[in-house]
């Protein structure tokens, strides 16, 4: 399966006071999957990692381990992120009332037509409006 990982649903995967389910069968469609990111996935991630390790959530340690888990998966890196950012994503932003960090992972499932996978409330209601599919799980996964 192909989609669009939001961040929101990664870092649950590294948090380690986080368990949610979803998040959980998402890793667990990891092996059988590829996901895309928008550019700034990789900065969201590293920077809510130290805003964790500072506020004694996670330790470097553990943050180590998590990029080693993120590394370790099929996620591919969108390049053209930059590219839209000030067109088509700044458009969604507007259009929908998202920040534009969130609008990215809605302009990346729209150009490459493929569903998002997100813990963001606004951004699968924003999703829907626009006609991307959000990836749904087996609840027994």
């Amino acid at each position: 399966m192909e989609f669009v990982l939001d961040c929101s649903v990664a870092i649950s995967w590294c948090l380690v006071d986080e368990n949610d389910d979803y998040a959980n069968a998402i890793l667990a469609m990891m092996p059988d999957s590829e996901a895309f990111v928008p550019g700034i996935w990789s900065l969201e991630i590293a920077n809510t990692l130290v805003v964790a390790e500072r506020r004694n959530r996670m330790t470097k340690k553990q943050s180590e381990q998590a990029i080693a888990l993120l590394q370790s998966l099929l996620i591919q890196v969108d390049l053209f992120t930059d590219a839209k950012a000030l067109d088509a994503t700044l458009k969604l932003a507007r259009q929908e009332g998202l920040a534009a960090y969130d609008a990215a992972y809605l302009e990346l499932a729209l150009r490459l037509q493929l569903p998002l996978a997100t813990l963001d409330t606004r951004l699968a209601e924003a999703a829907t409006r626009c006609g991307v599919g959000l990836v749904v799980v087996d609840k027994e996964t």
